[in-house]
């Protein structure tokens, strides 16, 4: 079966958020696809790892702004963000409790601008263990989405995952 299409992402730039990027892999690959002039808020609690992020960031992209916030993603923001083109969420999601899924998500959709996308990243089931509290199959992503103010999400690829069998990624679009 052919890969689905990549999400084009408009050259030179745009405002996109990492909420719980860590230290960064899914950020240094959304820096790499927006290119100079991209702007990308990484939002995560670990101090240490925006650090980290910061470092590799600025040694790579040197036309990328990057602006950190250490901070809990499932509350609101202070200071709050500028509309956003677009938001990830790489294995990020399924570390809030299914009763705090809705209200985030939705909090998620509020920074997007019409149009803007969601990309999530997560293990394709709905058992976690200690290190994966949370996951969310794709089939629940579809429906938790479309609760939360979501438009035409689609699966763009699945992958083996040795430590939870698959992993997805998804993307959602604001209204």
């Amino acid at each position: 079966m052919p890969e689905p299409p990549v999400p084009r992402f408009s050259a030179g730039g745009g405002v996109w958020a990492d909420f719980g990027s860590g230290a960064g892999a899914f950020t240094l690959a959304l820096a790499e696809l927006l290119g100079p002039g991209g702007t990308i808020y990484a939002i995560d609690r670990n101090a240490g790892a925006l650090r980290e992020l910061a470092r590799a960031i600025q040694a790579r992209f040197v036309g990328i702004t990057l602006h950190q916030m250490r901070a809990d993603f499932t509350r609101p923001l202070d200071p709050p963000l500028p509309p956003l083109d677009g938001v990830v969420m790489a294995n990020s999601l399924h570390f809030v409790p299914p009763g705090q899924q809705l209200p985030t998500v939705q909090r998620l959709r509020e920074l997007l601008r019409p149009g803007g996308r969601l990309l999530l990243v997560e293990y394709n089931l709905d058992r976690g263990n200690p290190w994966v509290p949370h996951p969310l199959s794709y089939p629940a992503w579809v429906r938790l989405a479309a609760e939360a103010g979501f438009q035409g999400t689609r699966q763009l690829a699945v992958r083996p995952s040795r430590f939870m069998r698959e992993i997805y990624s998804a993307e959602s679009l604001a209204g």
